[in-house]
């Protein structure tokens, strides 16, 4: 895959593809006063709009759902795509060369290669879609897919194709298109015969692995003849656009549904995402011949938003291969935001087969949540132990409890351990209660490490702890946080009217904890005296040295908000630079008071020096007061 793509490279992107041009290919804008411009969010639903875009800063920021960010941004969220893809795709548009600053290839022609390894692919797809379609070798293929109940338009609305029995008919094909071998090869599509390149894929069905940009990186294959030797299903090697442990098939398909409904259905085969979809199932996805792994929770979660009412539901096989299968997703569960349940069809069939046998509303019920996921992993380890003596009974509880101790609903976790103490058949239920509590509170002693600590809600993979600028939105008719807010918004849109002055202001002078933070990311970013130099990099440092998406977020909005004031100039930031340093003062004076009430007679020189601290910030107060800006 491609390296890290050069900072200058990006920056570049940024300022080549203007964010109103690309947000009026989402929505509808319109003027919104001060050089913004204004429409309905497509991040939530709305009636008025909130979602406002500047082109000046190239930043974009929704008052209703706090969503925000700079072109780059927005294209991740809207199409869910990495910020390699984002920037990928826009350098594309701009008609940007990337240069990659680690990977094995010419950074100068790494993008040159990703294109082309693409376009062999969709020619592929499009060539072997004609084969199923048109040729009469491929009646074999067309008599598989009849037999478990797609026609013809079900494999054109997938993509399905057909790879003939010869040695190189797709290589010919793709000379011809004008690829050279080296990217026939490269693209995991033909590979070294005695006598030069021969297809990969011969024979059998051809399903398109497309990523969630929807361009086509690879194929699955399903075997058709008995006197092919290979495997039932082939994939795609793994080649610089393709990784199977990456990608999920069908995610093109269902992206917009499952960020919609906050709901995925994991399913174990290419013709059970088909079934799905068919009977109306349309957020099934599949991987593509491995286990669902640590990469493919990293997908949902970007669609899934980490939302803690979302659900993901795994069908598995009934059998053993399907239950290790249930397991194994168990040991990735505390990696999603997302509850998750499993779904095991009667009889064991899988979706493709279930809707055979009983039609689209058994597939559409059988995907309806009932067993969480947690539970099923409890009643596989309950039944491996001898319950009917103490010893097993004991030895149950040690494995089971600490799944307990997992659950991600702190409210359900009591309600478990009773269920738990149940099916162990241990009468003293509050042993079993406490036993959970216990090992809940010795994870958080240790600092967090094993299974998620009880009360603590979900925990997002990878995330970092919440910052102190989460939380409710600030009310705004108070004094200190409106007068702070201005000073922040000065700093961020106009800092040449505060500069240098604001740089000499501490943390702890903004009593608004989100507020504090942004000042922090400020200081970190080089200061306001960065801005005056350099505008738009400013705000995309300081965005950058934010600590979480909740500071980002207000970064953002600050920086798109209007200023309070229809004339802005040095006098009226002026007047928000004394105002907030005032109040800092007069905080300071207070504490001062209370500590030397506190001290009274009992320390005369920590007293003395408590006096001394008050008298010079009385002096600089009424400085402040009577002289202004120039005092401070």
């Amino acid at each position: 895959m491609a390296g890290r793509i050069n900072d200058e490279d990006v920056k570049a992107v940024r300022d080549a593809v203007p964010i109103d041009a690309v947000v009026s290919e989402y929505l509808q804008l319109r003027n919104a006063g001060g050089g913004n411009l204004k429409g309905l969010c497509p991040f939530h639903d709305e009636k008025s709009p909130s979602f406002q875009v500047s082109p000046s800063k190239g930043l974009f920021h929704c008052f209703g759902c706090q969503e925000g960010g700079d072109t780059i941004t927005f294209v991740m969220k809207v199409d869910h795509l990495t910020f390699s893809e984002a920037v990928e795709r826009l350098a594309a548009q701009a008609g940007i060369t990337l240069r990659y600053e680690e990977g094995g290839y010419n950074p100068a022609h790494q993008r040159g290669e990703r294109i082309r390894l693409v376009e062999a692919h969709k020619a592929a797809a499009d060539w072997y879609a004609e084969q199923l379609a048109v040729s009469p070798e491929a009646d074999t293929g067309r008599i598989f897919l009849a037999e478990r109940g797609f026609d013809q338009a079900a494999a054109v609305h997938f993509g399905v194709g057909y790879s003939p029995q010869g040695w190189d008919h797709l290589t010919r094909f793709l000379r011809g298109k004008g690829f050279t071998d080296k990217e026939i090869l490269l693209s995991g599509l033909a590979q070294e015969g005695r006598r030069g390149p021969i297809d990969r894929f011969r024979g059998r069905l051809m399903w398109p692995i497309r990523d969630i940009g929807g361009e086509v990186v690879g194929f699955g294959a399903r075997k058709l003849y008995e006197t092919d030797n290979g495997p039932k299903y082939l994939n795609t090697p793994d080649t610089a656009i393709y990784r199977k442990s990456q990608v999920l098939y069908g995610i093109d398909l269902a992206k917009k549904d499952i960020a919609k409904s906050s709901r995925a259905v994991v399913v174990e085969g290419y013709t059970d995402v088909m079934a799905c979809h068919l009977a109306g199932v349309t957020t099934a996805i599949a991987t593509c011949g491995t286990a669902f792994g640590g990469d493919h929770i990293k997908i949902l979660r970007r669609l899934l938003m980490d939302n803690g009412s979302a659900r993901v539901i795994f069908t598995f096989d009934g059998d053993a291969a399907g239950q290790k299968a249930a397991l194994r997703a168990f040991e990735d569960d505390q990696k999603f935001a997302a509850e998750t349940y499993i779904a095991i069809a009667p009889d064991n069939m899988d979706p493709c087969d279930l809707r055979l046998a009983k039609g689209d509303e058994a597939v559409a019920d059988l995907v309806e949540p009932r067993t969480p996921l947690f539970e099923f992993a409890l009643r596989q380890i309950v039944v491996r132990y001898d319950l009917d003596t103490p010893a097993g009974r004991a030895a149950a509880l040690d494995e089971a409890a600490p799944i307990v101790a997992r659950i991600k609903n702190s409210g359900a976790q009591h309600e478990v351990a009773v269920q738990l103490a149940g099916m162990l058949g241990i009468l003293d239920t509050q042993f079993v209660v406490k036993r959970v509590a216990q090992l809940a509170r010795w994870v958080r002693d240790r600092g967090g490490k094993g299974p998620a600590p009880a009360g603590r809600g979900p925990q997002p993979y990878d995330a970092a702890p919440r910052s102190a600028a989460g939380g409710p939105a600030l009310n705004l008719r108070n004094a200190v946080y409106a007068t702070e807010r201005e000073l922040l918004k000065l700093a961020l849109q106009r800092p040449e009217l505060v500069s240098p002055a604001f740089d000499a202001y501490g943390v702890d002078e903004f009593t608004a904890a989100p507020y504090a933070a942004v000042r922090q990311a400020v200081m970190d970013a080089g200061g306001a005296e960065w801005g005056v130099k350099d505008g738009p990099e400013y705000l995309v440092r300081v965005r950058e040295a934010a600590p979480d998406d909740a500071v980002r977020a207000m970064v953002t909005e600050l920086a798109v908000e209007a200023i309070m004031r229809r004339t802005v100039d040095e006098n009226y930031a002026g007047e928000q630079l004394v105002t907030v340093r005032r109040r800092a003062v007069q905080r300071r004076l207070t504490e001062l008071q209370s500590t030397l009430a506190r001290l009274g007679h009992t320390d005369p020189a920590q007293s003395a020096a408590v006096q001394n601290e008050m008298m010079i910030l009385t002096r600089y107060d009424r400085a402040l007061q009577h002289e202004g800006p120039s005092a401070l």
